[in-house]
This record gives structure tokens, sequence and C-alpha cells, in this order.
């Protein structure tokens, strides 16, 4: 084939190309125009991120790493006044922000089938496999289905198993002799623990050491390292999703390597339940409720175990603890509200040697009014998950946000991503006031009708299923935690607001 052969033939392959990308951009051109006039759909306002938004991307992460990531989005989305939805374009590809109630409630109720998790699935596979935080649909509908009765009421009611970590707890507490402590440190291996035990039916004892107990921590194979190993992989799991169509490249060494350490651990656990005869199964769940236990008789598919249980250990680990590190921080820095909160503690379950810890209870608790303010508002201002997203599976709108006025809905069109920062709903004036970046519990005695303006926990059929033993759990261990040490002091240096970052401690004085 000569030269002038093959240049004619690219040529007219090139020329093919050419046209279907236009044919497709006229037909997607008119689509939309069309959907935009039967549906009155507008445009917000469009956020500018450089070429591709690639360099906003980048910001992104390095702040992301520096703890700084949602106060700089927050400031994003307030950069326009009362403007609560944006849109941009990251590779061509339009994506849409907002911290629009409203739409939230399009997004995660009503318009629930119009959207999914996207390419969440891929983000997590790596860690998480095929669990209830990485599936949609039927899958997810199981998995929903298998786990919503481990999370009854009975269950959540077992406060008492969580005194034995407490103890231990307390005890690196008092070590510290009324010097400066990294109290963020201890509940994120006290959650582990506390998780470990009510999941797996054995604490890895992450607490454990020379300094407070002669219980070493648990030790085979990668279980020493299985703490660490998880705040790793989950630090790369939220770099892959802040990516997006560029999570395959947040996938080195480290990441796999922390990822088959944590694998092997829950691989360890399965194993052993799956070894149980039937006989020795119910045995061994009359000494205690061990969610491994319920879910082996469901299922004797190791994969299945293993996934839901990591996915499981992700929400109810992490999440705990970070409100507890909050909870103390802003306690620390507000003496008045820590006093009136001791008040109520003390009132009802005493304090020192005479705290009546077996009056402390799933529904004592509960009744616990100011308890309530102080978590509802550490929850508000540091929620979990500050920011998610979603991808339209179909064309579909957002009920508000569009033109001028941003009372128009917003067209979003198939593959699209809506991303709804909570962390932004949560400070929104019209709902909490003026003073709604402030830490004020008192707030809560007068608030009502906030709707999807407060999702701590997500909402609609994605609603948290353990909400209330996360809450139960933050409860119980601030109770106590406030009956033995009555004195807190912040050491933290830092400016305010916090930043938020798995790497950055909170220092607090407790004694």
């Amino acid at each position: 084939m000569t030269d002038s052969v093959i240049q004619e033939h690219l040529t007219k392959w090139y020329s093919i190309v050419i046209g279907a990308l236009l044919v497709y951009s006229l037909v997607t051109f008119a689509r939309k125009s069309l959907f935009n006039r039967r549906h009155g759909c507008k445009e917000p306002p469009k956020m500018e991120g450089g070429i591709g938004s690639i360099p906003l991307l980048l910001s992104l992460l390095k702040n992301k790493s520096e703890g700084l990531m949602m106060d700089m989005n927050h400031k994003m989305l307030n950069s326009a006044g009362n403007v609560r939805n944006f849109y941009m374009r990251v590779v061509g590809v339009r994506v849409i922000l907002t911290k629009e109630p409203e739409n939230i409630k399009a997004v995660l109720a009503t318009q629930f089938t119009d959207f999914a998790l996207g390419t969440r699935h891929a983000h997590f596979k790596p860690l998480l496999g095929d669990g209830i935080f990485t599936l949609d649909g039927e899958g997810w509908k199981h998995s929903r289905a298998m786990l919503r009765p481990q999370f009854a009421r009975e269950q959540v009611a077992h406060v008492k198993a969580l005194e034995p970590h407490l103890q231990i707890l307390a005890k690196h507490i008092r070590n510290g002799r009324g010097k400066t402590i990294e109290l963020q440190e201890l509940f994120f291996k006290l959650t582990v623990d506390t998780a470990s035990e009510f999941l797996f039916g054995q604490s890895v004892g992450s607490l454990h050491d020379s300094s407070v107990s002669d219980q070493a921590a648990l030790d085979f194979g990668t279980s020493s390292s299985f703490a660490e190993s998880f705040n790793v992989a989950q630090t790369y799991l939220a770099s892959r999703s802040y990516s997006q169509m560029f999570y395959w490249m947040v996938n080195n060494k480290e990441f796999k390597d922390s990822c088959n350490n944590v694998h092997a651990f829950a691989k360890y656990y399965v194993n052993r339940a799956l070894n149980f005869t039937p006989q020795e199964l119910e045995e061994k769940s009359k000494e205690g409720y061990v969610f491994l236990y319920e879910l082996v008789k469901q299922t004797r598919d190791a994969t299945v175990l293993q996934d839901q249980l990591l996915n499981i250990l992700v929400a109810g680990r992490d999440t705990t603890a970070g409100l507890l590190s909050f909870i103390f921080y802003e306690l620390a820095r507000n003496p008045e509200i820590f006093e009136k909160l001791k008040k109520e503690v003390y009132s009802a379950f005493g304090s020192g040697e005479n705290s009546d810890i077996e009056s402390i209870t799933f529904e004592s608790l509960k009744k616990c009014e100011y308890l309530k303010f102080v978590i509802n508002e550490a929850l508000r201002l540091y929620p979990s998950v500050p920011v998610n997203f979603r991808v339209a599976t179909k064309d579909t709108t957002l009920p508000t946000g569009g033109g001028p006025d941003g009372k128009s809905p917003i067209y979003v069109g198939k593959g699209q991503t809506v991303a709804y920062q909570v962390y932004s709903t949560h400070r929104l004036e019209e709902y909490y006031g003026k003073d709604s970046e402030e830490f004020r519990p008192e707030r809560w005695a007068d608030l009502k009708k906030l709707g999807w303006a407060y999702v701590p926990f997500n909402g609609g059929p994605r609603i948290c299923l353990g909400q209330q033993f996360a809450l139960t759990e933050a409860s119980y261990i601030t109770v106590r935690l406030l009956q033995m040490f009555p004195n807190l002091v912040s050491k933290d240096t830092g400016s305010y607001p916090p930043r938020k970052s798995d790497k950055l401690q909170r220092k607090l004085v407790l004694r």
C-alpha cells in the first residue's frame, strides 16, 4: 500500500470520527435543549477551575492532606452570596455542586431511582469489595436486607460491652498525669477495639500496651498492623473518590499493601467463624452479640462475609471516633458548655466514685436533653461524611438552583455527577441563624422543621443503618469520661475552625 493510499484512508477515518463527534454533540445539545424547554431547566452559575478543572482538583487534594479541604469548599460555595448551586466541567464532564436541602432531598429520596453511586464501587472496591456502601440496585437491596436485623434495638442497647475498653482508655489518660495527650488518637484505638469485638467477636486490643495492661494486643500475621493499614487504606480511598474519573491513578504499593493487610485480618476471623459447628456457634452467641456470628447463620460465603464486615467497620469505627474527637475539642474550647453538660450527667448518673454505671442505658441516655444537643451540634458542624456524590442514571433534574434567581430546575444529564456538601448545608443561616459557624448546643432547644437541612446520617432509602448504634456509643463514652475526669483543657494551638484530617490530632488535657 502506497503512502498516498494510506494517507487517503487516514483522512477518510479522521473525517468519519470528526463527523461522528459532531453529530453526537449536535444530538446531545438538541436533546438537552428539548429537555430544558420541557422541564423549565436553567443553568446554575459556573465555577471556574482552570483547564479541565484539573488545577482545582489538584488544589482540593492538597488541601485535603492539610485538613483544609472542607473549609476551602465551603468558601467556594459561599463566594457568590446566597448562591447554593454551581456547576463545573472536569475534563469536559459536567459536575454539579449543591448545598441546597431540596436538591439533597431529591437526590437521596424523592428522585432516588434517578441517581446511583456511579464510580464509587470502583473507587472503594480494592478495600471494601462488594458491600452495602459500594453496591447499587439489587446487590444493595440484598445487603441492606441482610444487615438491617443486626442493628435492631436490642443490640443497640448493649452499652455495657463498652466499659472494659473504656477502662483501658482511662488508664492511658491517667498515665498522662495531667499532661497533654492526643485524645483523638486514643479515640480511634478505642473505636477499632469496640468495633472489632462487636463485629468479629474478639477485640484487636489496640489500646493494650505495657503501660496499661499485661494483656498484649492480638498478634497473628497482620493483626498488629491492622489499625495502621486500615487508616492508610481509607486515606487513599478518600483521595480516589475526590479524584473521580482519575481514581485509577491513586493505586500505589502502599495502598495495595494496606488493603492486603486488612483483608488478611478479616479473613482470619471469617474463617474462624466458618469453622465453628452450628452448636459451637449457638454457644458463642449466648456469650454476647457478635455481628459475624449472626451473619454466618445467613450465608456461608466467605467473600460476602468479609466485604460486609469491612463495610460496617468503616462506618462504625471512623464516624464514632471522629464525633468523639470533635465533641471533646469543642467542650475544651467552651468551659461553660462543659460545665453545663457535666451538671446534667452528674445529676442523672452521678460522678467519680459515686457513678451509677448500671443506670446508664440506651433508654436513660436518650433522656439527657443537653447531651443530645451537644452531640447534634458536633454532628452539625463536623458531619462524618461532609461531602458525597451521586451519578444520574438518566436525564433528570434537580428541583431548584438554576437561572439568575436560583429558583428554576437544573438539568442533570445521564452520567453526570451531583456532589452535595452537607458541611455547608449545616451552616445555612436560614436554618441555624447568624451564628451558624459557632458551636452552640443551646440552639437545638428551638430548632424545628430542619428537614433536609440536617442530614448527618444521610437520608432516604440509604439512610445509615447504624445511626442509633453510633449515637448510643458516643453518648455512653462521653458520659463515662465526664464522670471519671471532671477537668478538661484544650492545648490545641491551631486556628479555628480546626483542620479536618485523619493525620491531625486533637491535643487535650483530661484529669
